[in-house]
């Protein structure tokens, strides 16, 4: 469950410091939490790797969780475009990341008798 948590905190840190970004074009004092969130979402992401997530899947989750969330809040605050291609794009992702997911788990043979 803490692995999880490290993660999802990974993702937010992430997605607030890249709407800070978008922030800072109309006010430089947003840099700062720029600078803050993406520390910490790579410190954050170095402790769900310690907690033993798979580099490709913990990188598929934060970005793909990170891309939608940033794609739906600048939506949201900044009034950016959000059409059926980039809700498409952003389900492409997630089928993608599935599939890294189910991917890094070996098949495991059934034993005959």
């Amino acid at each position: 469950m803490r692995k999880w948590v490290l993660l999802a905190a990974a993702i937010v840190s992430e997605v607030a410091a890249t709407l800070s970004l978008r922030a800072s074009q109309e006010q430089s004092a947003w840099l700062v939490v720029v600078v803050v969130g993406y520390l910490a979402s790579f410190a954050f992401l170095t402790l769900v790797l310690r907690a033993g997530i798979a580099i490709g899947v913990a990188y598929g989750i934060w970005g793909a969780a990170g891309t939608a969330a940033t794609a739906v809040l600048a939506a949201l605050v900044f009034g950016e475009a959000f059409t059926w291609v980039i809700a498409a794009g952003i389900g492409l992702i997630i089928v993608g990341v599935l599939f890294v997911e189910l991917g890094s788990h070996p098949a495991t043979e059934e034993s005959a008798p």
